[in-house]
C-alpha cells in the first residue's frame, strides 16, 4: 500500500505542485493540490502514516492551496484555497497555509457529508467502548483527547464524530489533533513521545499546532465503532473532578446543539440521534489534573465510573 510516507519529499512536492494527490482519511478521498513549501513540510509529517489512493477512482473533495498572485505573492504573500473551482474563504497569511489545509478539509466534511450525522465532537474508543466528546472551543476537549491518546485509546476523530444514519454506528475520520495556545506546553509536557507539526502563532485561533496521530488508529480507520458514553468535558483550572449523570433528554438536546447537519438531515438526523442517544450514558465532566481524567476515562472504557 502506498503511504505518504513512502514517497521522497520531491515526489511529494512534485505530487501536490502536479495533478496533486488523493489522500485517504477514513471513508473520504481527498485530492489535495498545493505549491506552498510550508504546507508540504507539515503535511508530510502528519500524514506519513496514511493512504495514498491510486489515480483514477473516485475523489469525495476537490482542495487546492496555492500561493496568491500579483503584488501578494512578494509582498506579504498569502494563500488561497479552491474548492471545486470556488474560493469560500479569504486568503490567510502564507505560513498559516498548514492550518488553512486541516480546516478546510473540516469544511468540507461538515457541508458535505451528509450521508452521516455529523456532530463538532472528538472520538475514542478502548475495550470496544466509544466515547463521544461534545464540546465548545475553550473545553479542554482537544487536550483530553490528545492526553487518551498516550493511553492506549484509538482515535476515530478529533472534530467530527459521524455517525452512520443506518445502523448508528461510529465511523472513524482519524486526522491529526488540533492543539491551541496553552494546550501545546501541556501536552508536551504530559507526553514527551508525542509528534507535534511547528506551531502557527497569530491565527484567528490564535497559536495552533496539530498532535501527529497513532498509526494504529490510522490503520483501523475501517474499522467502526459502537457508542457507549456521551461526555461533556470542562476543564476549570483547580477545580476537583467531577463526573454527573445526565438525563437522557437534555443530552439530546446538547448534542443537537453541537451537530453541524441535524436540521439539514430532518427526520433521518432526528433518529439517528435518537438512537445515539438511546445507546449511550451521558455524562457532564469537570476536570482540571490529566492523570486523574485518564483514571476516570480508564473506568469508563471498562464500563465503571
Amino acid at each position: 500500500m502506498l503511504t505518504v510516507g513512502s514517497l521522497s519529499r520531491a515526489e511529494l512536492a512534485a505530487r501536490l505542485s502536479g495533478d496533486g494527490i488523493v489522500l485517504r482519511t477514513g471513508p473520504f478521498a481527498n485530492r489535495i493540490r498545493s505549491d506552498v513549501l510550508p504546507l508540504i513540510d507539515s503535511f508530510a509529517l502528519m500524514y506519513a502514516d496514511y493512504p495514498v489512493d491510486p489515480d483514477g477512482g473516485f475523489v469525495d473533495f476537490y482542495l487546492d492551496l496555492r500561493r496568491s498572485g500579483g503584488l501578494r505573492r512578494w509582498y506579504r504573500p498569502q494563500v488561497h484555497f479552491a474548492y471545486d473551482g470556488a474560493t469560500p474563504f479569504q486568503p490567510l497569511p502564507l505560513g498559516q497555509a498548514y492550518p488553512m489545509l486541516e480546516w478546510t478539509m473540516n469544511w468540507c466534511v461538515s457541508h458535505r457529508a451528509h450521508g452521516y450525522l455529523i456532530i463538532h465532537a472528538a472520538v475514542l474508543e478502548k475495550h470496544g467502548r466509544a466515547v463521544i466528546l461534545p464540546a465548545p472551543p475553550g473545553s479542554g476537549k482537544s487536550t483530553l483527547t490528545a492526553a487518551l491518546l498516550g493511553h492506549g485509546w484509538r482515535l476515530l476523530s478529533d472534530e467530527m464524530t459521524l455517525v452512520h444514519l443506518d445502523d448508528g454506528t461510529l465511523v472513524p475520520l482519524p486526522r491529526p489533533v488540533s492543539l491551541k495556545n496553552t494546550s501545546i506546553d501541556i501536552i508536551r509536557a504530559f507526553r514527551p513521545d508525542a509528534v507535534l507539526s511547528r506551531p502557527v502563532e497569530e491565527t484567528t485561533k490564535g497559536t495552533i499546532a496539530h498532535l501527529k496521530v497513532p498509526a494504529e488508529s490510522i490503520a483501523r480507520a475501517a474499522e467502526p465503532a459502537r457508542p457507549a458514553c456521551i461526555v461533556f468535558p470542562r476543564w476549570e483550572a483547580g477545580a476537583a473532578m467531577l463526573l454527573d449523570p445526565l438525563p437522557k433528554a437534555r443530552a439530546f438536546m446538547q448534542v443537537a446543539d453541537n451537530c453541524f447537519n441535524y436540521q439539514v438531515l430532518g427526520a433521518r438526523g432526528f433518529a439517528a440521534l435518537g438512537g445515539l442517544i438511546d445507546a449511550s450514558d451521558a455524562y457532564a465532566f469537570r476536570y482540571s489534573s490529566l492523570p486523574d481524567a485518564m483514571a476516570r476515562f480508564e473506568r469508563l472504557a471498562l464500563g465503571t465510573t
